[in-house]
């Protein structure tokens, strides 16, 4: 059975985290979010989550080549053997390079970057309509899944808020981080054809069927 190593790409709001607690269950595959792989590893105490530690207590940004450092840990050890999900790395084409070499290293290679595409108005229609309750954090959407009643919870009665990170002015800023950062990604993994692209405006079941099926093909292709 040929690997499958694959990266997840999209804005904020795309459904990625739906999608990957799906592609986890279908393929049994590791899952690993750049955030959470640094913070275990500063809790492990290895010799990268020591160093890495060192960056993040100054407030300052942990270096490419020490978070990829850091992810190959997990790459390198047995769950990933078959392949593995990567979710927030890389964020740059210096960081894809990085990894790409690392991989080639091991005589391995990334199968796919999956992009879940969502345009800015709806991503920005998703997140700024999300509410969510002060006292249990019960999520509404003004929209999508609105309360019975306007601003307070169904469960427990109490407020709902928006929070900070749903504010149009904050969501519109992440937006444009990510296409800073990611375009120029997007346009790499176009080039070296990896790179498959997937409706994020269409229902999470229908986005979900499309990936299987893609990654399907793509495996009966690599053991052609």
């Amino acid at each position: 059975m040929s690997e499958l190593n694959l990266i997840l790409l999209g804005p904020p709001g795309a459904g990625k985290g739906t999608q990957a607690e799906r592609l986890v269950e279908d393929f049994e595959l590791p899952y690993y979010a750049t955030g959470d792989i640094l913070r275990a590893a500063v809790k492990e105490e290895s010799e990268l989550g020591k160093q890495a530690k060192e960056y993040m207590d100054k407030g300052d940004l942990v270096p490419d080549d020490l978070i990829c450092g850091v992810i190959m840990e997990r790459v390198d050890s047995d769950e990933a053997a078959d392949g593995f999900l990567l979710d927030g790395f890389p964020r740059t084409v210096g960081q894809a390079d990085i990894l790409r070499d690392a991989l080639e290293k091991r005589d391995r290679r990334l199968t796919a970057a999956l992009l879940i595409d969502v345009e800015d108005e709806e991503v920005i229609r998703r997140l700024t309509g999300r509410r969510i309750c002060t006292k249990n954090g019960h999520l509404y959407h003004v929209e999508f899944d609105p309360p019975k009643n306007e601003g307070v919870c169904d469960q427990d009665g109490s407020k709902l808020v928006q929070r900070d990170d749903d504010k149009p002015e904050t969501v519109k800023h992440r937006l444009e981080v990510y296409h800073e950062q990611t375009r120029p990604l997007v346009e790499r993994y176009e080039e070296e054809g990896t790179l498959r692209r997937f409706d994020g405006k269409r229902p999470p079941g229908d986005v979900h069927d499309h990936i299987r099926a893609t990654l399907a093909t793509l495996r009966l292709e690599d053991e052609l």
